[in-house]
């Protein structure tokens, strides 16, 4: 009996798949790298299917990579060594919510507009907003943030729990419903962001926050990119307790305009949005826009029909896909670098420059709100010389980044795109990092080629 065969007889034939188009599908995630087909793709639909897995991988020595929506921009669903994946769809059930205590449980195939639908229900909503409608466990898995990071944090700041199943097939849980705890390691923290390299997750309890009576919106265009970033910090030096700040410099307007169908002016732009009371909102608009004049804003836009306020999101949100979709032979390449907020002016120049200098059509965007921005550019994987030149570029900005005090991603997660970097990031802290994931996975079964260097010596 060979190794399909025998998990099948595990899981059952409903689970197990070689399907062609479904081991194609599970190749790659919606980054530049190229794809590599797993073994075999598995459907677990319970905690414990998963554990099952994961004894079977520990048996037979299998890689285990865990794929959710294939929403991710740096290779972490990328099976590079073959091996299973773990496909967790099935695995979408919103397991528990308590609306006064502002508590959901789910299993990590919820999606994120999945969950919002509900929770809206109950005047509830769950902040983190991607862009994409990744999986719970995917966003788990990287840390996501988005647009309302500035306000709301990152998904780290919203797990109160995961359920966990480790290399040896234990199942842990990291946290508890208890909104703060002094008690133990932060093992939330430890297992949110390791992208599938310590254990899979099986259920993940979340913060909620209660749906704003007011939400108004704002769109500020402005004569440079730069005065768009001094505008940015200013209002967060003045502690208005803004809810998104979105950098889109002109030639993203463009692409979105071509894209969407949308007529905003073309020039550097803040998208805004403030949550509150209408009254507190009133005048945090006010204050922001008599601040926005001093650096030279000459468009003051409010939104306040939802409407309205969804297309300016959608358009936002809908950048990435409008620089993919204009030519069908180019990829885009991201940036998502994070530096401290004094240093984005001077960090968002840089990049700008070095767009130019290399003379890729590219653009400049993102969360400036918290310090992390992206920057979008084409290219064609067939032109070696412009593939050498999007790798020159890349590099030469987060290097950038990393000497300004930030760190080569600030949401995306590092998969296999940021693994060079972590050394120059991270320093003798990648040892110790390297001695957690060998302690937890002395296999190295979970999701390897991930977010570690192969070559790392291991120290704890």
């Amino acid at each position: 009996m060979n190794f399909v065969e025998k998990l099948t007889g595990l899981l059952g034939p409903e689970k197990v798949t070689v399907n062609e188009t479904i081991l194609e599908h599970h190749s790659k995630d919606e980054s530049h790298f190229e794809p590599v087909l797993p073994d075999v793709v598995v459907f677990p639909t319970s905690t414990d299917d998963v554990q099952k897995i994961i004894q079977f991988a520990k048996e037979y020595k299998a890689p285990v990579v865990p794929f959710g929506s294939g929403s991710g921009l740096e290779g972490h669903a990328i099976p590079v060594h073959q091996g299973i994946s773990v496909d967790f769809t099935q695995m979408n059930k919103i397991i528990e919510l308590r609306p006064e205590d502002l508590i959901v449980k789910v299993q990590p195939g919820v999606t994120r507009l999945q969950l919002n639908q509900e929770l809206n229900k109950h005047g509830l909503f769950f902040p983190v907003d991607p862009g994409a409608d990744a999986t719970i466990g995917g966003m788990a898995a990287t840390n996501a943030s988005g647009t309302q990071a500035v306000r709301y944090g990152v998904m780290r700041d919203q797990i109160l729990d995961l359920e966990v199943i480790l290399a040896d097939g234990r199942l842990i849980h990291t946290g508890s419903l208890a909104k703060k705890s002094s008690s133990g390691y932060h093992l939330n923290s430890l297992f949110a962001g390791s992208e599938g390299t310590l254990g899979l997750f099986t259920e993940i309890t979340l913060k909620l926050h209660g749906i704003p009576e007011s939400i108004m919106a704002a769109r500020a265009c402005f004569p440079t990119v730069k005065q768009c970033v001094e505008a940015a910090v200013s209002i967060l030096t003045a502690g208005i307790p803004i809810a998104r700040m979105e950098l889109v410099d002109d030639r993203s307007i463009a692409q979105v305009n071509a894209f969407s169908g949308t007529d905003f002016p073309e020039e550097p732009s803040l998208f805004l949005e403030f949550h509150g009371n209408e009254a507190g909102n009133e005048a945090d608009t006010q204050f922001v826009q008599e601040l926005l004049e001093e650096h030279q804003c000459y468009t003051f836009v409010f939104e306040k029909d939802s409407l309205k306020r969804a297309q300016l999101w959608k358009a936002r949100h809908d950048l990435s896909y409008a620089f993919r979709h204009s030519n069908p032979k180019l990829q885009t390449i991201n940036t998502d670098v994070c530096v401290p907020i004094s240093k984005l002016p001077e960090m968002v120049d840089y990049a700008r420059a070095r767009i130019e200098a290399y003379g890729m059509d590219g653009a400049v965007l993102g969360h400036i709100g918290d310090g992390n921005f992206h920057t979008l550019t084409l290219f064609d994987p067939q032109d070696l010389e412009q593939t050498r030149k999007i790798e020159r570029l890349n590099s030469e900005i987060v290097s950038f980044a990393l000497s300004l005090g930030g760190t080569c991603t600030g949401e995306h997660g590092v998969g296999l795109g940021k693994i060079k970097y972590q050394r120059q990031e991270h320093g003798e802290a990648l040892n110790v990092m390297t001695g957690i994931k060998n302690l937890l996975d002395p296999d190295n079964i979970l999701n390897p080629g991930k977010l570690l260097p192969a070559t790392t010596e291991v120290t704890l």
